[in-house]
């Protein structure tokens, strides 16, 4: 069950849209989400669910600000009908991009790179490694709603997106804050396409993965879906392999069980990516290639993007990031070479 206390706003420690991290008269930290409870300033007097840390799980250390006793009403209403949050007090309008007059689904996703993520922190290889093959083409992120809701709450992709590595993004099912909002993730593939104009597609979740050590009970399990649905679609589905040299827990030793269980789970084959001169997993059904994967480690230095895997570096887990990057080469060696790709070899 959820615990709150009231607290005062001590100070504002940054802001960014969506998305402000305050300091409280207890010296905890909050997150406010601006989108859903409106702004903060110091002083406030604020309601903040503090159960997320007080059971010491993983929202970074920060409670939550359910509310600002400074007012008595707001509204950020976006003028949509689709409601997000739905049937809890803080269920929002957010409006989707399949609500929009003009707004027309492609009949077919006809061969898109679909790369699907079973953690947040792939991401960032995927993106990298996409952009370094094909800088000129359009990476949309569709964030699905198995992990953390706000998009503005991923400083990850803020870095993604300030780097020019991300160029739009998708937030699906309860997800929200987006550049678009979708109702579903199959849908959202469709947003990538028609609304964002997608040339390729990364998905996961957003940052903070649930798992209980069962062979399904864990988020990363929608990767199966999101394998499905993009196949049904007519996109090309590639998997990014979540592959560890560093992980203490066995079933994350080499590859996840997390990803065999995702891909046992899945109807439709994926093509799975690997960097030359490491490990080719066998994997039933499913197809795998070869790739050459530039210094990903490196890529991410030279935009100034910082990226941790449960809490390990590029350096202290380089497999990680070079099997996710490989995920980002297979997606750019999936799009048809154009003039304005540059001219670095896929």
């Amino acid at each position: 069950m959820p615990s709150f206390a009231t607290r005062f706003v001590t100070s504002i420690v940054s802001e960014r849209p969506g998305l402000q991290r305050v300091v409280l008269d207890s010296g905890r930290r909050a997150y406010v989400l601006t989108e859903v409870v409106g702004p903060v300033a110091a002083g406030d007097e604020v309601v903040v669910n503090t159960t997320a840390v007080d059971l010491d799980l993983g929202t970074g250390g920060y409670d939550v600000v359910h509310w600002n006793l400074a007012r008595r009403s707001w509204s950020g209403s976006h003028g949509g009908h689709i409601l997000k949050l739905r049937y809890t007090s803080v269920q929002a309008d957010v409006g989707a991009a399949e609500e929009g007059a003009d707004y027309r689904p492609p009949a077919s996703l006809d061969g898109l790179p679909v790369v699907v993520c079973g953690l947040h922190s792939q991401v960032a290889a995927v993106a990298v490694a996409f952009k370094h093959a094909r800088p000129a083409r359009r990476l949309v992120y569709v964030m699905t709603d198995q992990a953390a809701l706000p998009l503005a709450l991923s400083d990850l992709v803020a870095g993604l997106r300030g780097a020019g590595l991300l160029d739009a993004t998708v937030t699906a099912g309860h997800a929200f804050g987006g550049d678009h909002e979708a109702v579903n993730t199959p849908s959202a593939l469709e947003v990538a396409v028609a609304v964002a104009r997608a040339d390729a597609v990364v998905v996961a979740a957003g940052p903070g993965s649930a798992g209980t050590g069962t062979r399904h009970g864990f988020g990363a399990l929608d990767a199966a879906a999101v394998i499905d649905a993009a196949a049904r679609a007519g996109a090309c589905p590639v998997m990014a392999l979540r592959w560890s040299g560093a992980d203490p827990r066995p079933r994350h030793r080499g590859l996840s069980q997390h990803t065999v269980a995702a891909l046992d789970l899945a109807a439709r084959p994926a093509v799975l990516a690997v960097p030359r001169g490491r490990e080719v997993p066998e994997v039933p059904r499913h197809r795998s290639i070869v790739v050459d994967v530039p210094d990903v480690a490196a890529l991410l230095a030279s935009r100034s993007v910082t990226v941790t895997t449960m809490g390990r570096s590029p350096a202290e887990d380089p497999l990680f990031f070079e099997y996710a990057g490989a995920a980002g080469i297979a997606a750019a060696g999936a799009l048809e070479p154009s003039p304005r790709d540059g001219s670095v070899p896929v």
